[in-house]
């Protein structure tokens, strides 16, 4: 086959496919790109002026961190509720584990679901009132109650193979630690090991995560809308039968699968071959019974981020289960044409 360069594998035979698989695989790697330097903000998105405001607040209520009990933080978190986020950021937990360690301490029960709706109104109206009633406002003070007590404490001594949450430089020996590193500043080498450990916007990459994912999600929406293509989109956990789990979007409906189309973005090259599996999972399920005869429906992926550029085995895997019918954001204008999907357009 006399292959030019520019040929993609949702234009190829599947005998073609088979025999220059190298070469698409190849074609597919180059149009793959990665965004992982850009993050949306998201409307829970905390800018530092707004975090750095909470911290003034939650220094200037306890004494420049001398005094960390509840009667002083509670008053600030309720007035300032971005000083709920600094709270946080100085025991380092993530909002379930400050949940659990809170239920654990004071006897109240802390739902992970609960804090992490109190958490969110932070970071979403950081200058509001947080004005919490009945049992919220219980639980907000247990919060507070268990990160006071935890500061003052510091790190107990752990077994020589363990380590502790709070072995940090601000949290090892108590409120000693928090009250020198406002005042001192923070060695370099100290905010560059904790941001090793931390990985650098960590908490709000898992927060956006689903944003991120709707952006390949929303071209594929635009390019069927375009095309007049009858489509039903999925929800996160739903159900159809026939499915397992349910695929991105299934043409025209779930009642009649003639395209089912998945669509995958990750960064991580263990996730990438992860979703591959998936893939290769609805494959099987649209040949079952079928015994030589065309599958049940046409299997599309599209896909995005470096993770699927790493693996080549990955890769040829992908364009087996989906008969080259794989696209990247570079490839989607030939989505509708390139596959069965064009039987559905009506405009």
């Amino acid at each position: 086959m006399g292959r030019k360069k520019d040929r993609f594998p949702f234009e190829a035979s599947v005998s073609e496919l088979r025999e220059h698989t190298d070469q698409f695989v190849d074609s597919v790697f180059a149009c793959l790109g990665s965004e992982f330097l850009l993050l949306p903000r998201g409307p829970g998105f905390v800018d530092y002026p707004t975090f750095e405001t909470g911290y003034e607040a939650l220094k200037q209520a306890t004494q420049g961190f001398t005094l960390i009990s509840t009667e002083n933080a509670l008053p600030v978190v309720q007035a300032t509720p971005i000083a709920l986020i600094v709270l946080r950021s100085i025991l380092g937990f993530s909002p379930p584990e400050w949940a659990y360690i809170t239920t654990q301490r004071t006897g109240i029960a802390v739902s992970q679901s609960a804090v992490r709706t109190l958490d969110r109104r932070a970071r979403v109206e950081p200058d509001g009132q947080l004005n919490a009633k009945g049992v919220t406002a219980e639980r907000l003070r247990a919060l507070v109650a268990a990160a006071c007590e935890l500061l003052n404490e510091g790190a107990p001594k752990v077994e020589a193979e363990k380590i502790h949450r709070l072995e940090k430089a601000d949290t090892r020996n108590g409120p000693e630690d928090v009250q020198r590193m406002s005042e001192l500043g923070v060695p370099y080498a100290m905010v560059l090991y904790e941001r090793f450990l931390g990985r650098p916007f960590a908490g709000h990459r898992d927060s956006v995560s689903e944003l991120i994912g709707d952006s390949l999600e929303s071209a594929i929406e635009d390019v069927l809308h375009k095309a007049g293509v009858s489509y039903r989109k999925t929800r996160r956990a739903e159900r159809i039968q026939g499915f397992d789990q349910a695929p991105d979007f299934i043409i025209p409906s779930e009642f009649n699968p003639q395209v089912v189309i998945e669509a995958k973005l990750t960064e991580d090259d263990g996730t990438a071959r992860d979703k591959v599996a998936r893939i290769q999972r609805l494959d099987a399920l649209r040949r079952e019974g079928q015994r030589g005869r065309k599958a049940k429906y046409e299997l599309v992926a599209c896909i995005g981020g470096r993770g699927f550029g790493v693996r080549r085995e990955d890769m040829r895997r992908l364009l087996f289960a989906t008969d080259g019918k794989v696209f990247t954001m570079r490839t989607l204008g030939k989505l509708v044409v390139c596959t069965c999907i064009g039987d559905f357009a009506t405009r």
